[in-house]
């Protein structure tokens, strides 16, 4: 069963198509590079697969069923431009409620696991309102895998991060790779990208204008994409 299936997807605001025609599969354990220039497409995309919009034709199906489905809810962790968190609450109060939302045996637990994995754990008692930008980055990193989702869908993860963060979110990127989860990452960052995924898909205005495997020319030549199926 695949983890993802885009089925003729297409999205429209007024008479404006913003996505047309989508088709693809994403199966388990894949991390898909979903790329393409400013307005493509990519963000709605992943608002449909994540259940935030709804597709005006066609459907995206998660492990074979409907993406808004609440039983997905569980399987998916979102990390997008918000950060979505809450500000007056502690980044351990922050995670532990998320953990209950989500339904986790010990939200406590994984609460201090994951402060101790983005580097939060002697602030975890401190007001999130008190935190640093990065801080904050870190925080939102560990809310989206806090319950080890089976699928990651990551919107542009890397822009506006500090360096520590960026390292946090490389490293939880690699963890997940590594333990076979699914992941699809929207991102102009194109060579960290292109290293670490298995399959790359370019939208432009709109339509797929490729699909498959990641090549080790790609990874050498991150512009080889956009020079043979971007924009003229």
């Amino acid at each position: 069963m695949s983890a993802v299936t885009v089925d003729h997807v297409w999205k429209f605001y007024g008479d404006f198509p913003a996505l047309r025609d989508i088709a693809f599969q994403v199966e388990p354990g894949q991390v898909l590079a979903l790329l393409g220039r400013n307005g493509a497409g990519k963000t709605t995309l992943l608002r449909i697969m994540a259940g935030l919009s709804r597709a005006t034709r066609g459907k995206v199906r998660l492990f074979g069923s409907d993406c808004r489905d609440s039983a997905n809810r569980a399987r998916i962790g979102v990390l997008g431009h918000g950060i979505a968190v809450y500000d007056e609450l502690s980044a351990n109060e922050n995670l532990q409620l998320f953990g209950r939302l989500y339904g986790l045996p010990d939200p406590a637990g994984a609460a201090r696991q994951w402060l101790e994995r983005t580097g939060l754990d002697r602030a975890g008692e401190a007001r999130v309102r008190e935190f640093s930008r990065g801080m904050r980055q870190r925080l939102a990193v560990a809310r989206a895998f806090l319950h080890n989702p089976s699928l990651l869908l990551l919107d542009e993860p890397f822009t506006a991060l500090d360096d520590r963060a960026i390292a946090v979110l490389q490293e939880v990127i690699r963890r997940a790779k590594r333990e076979q989860r699914t992941l699809i990452m929207s991102t102009h960052q194109l060579r960290e990208a292109l290293e670490l995924a298995t399959h790359v898909a370019l939208i432009n205005r709109g339509r797929l204008a490729f699909y498959g495997e990641r090549t080790e020319e790609m990874v050498q030549d991150p512009a080889w994409l956009y020079r043979h199926y971007g924009e003229a």
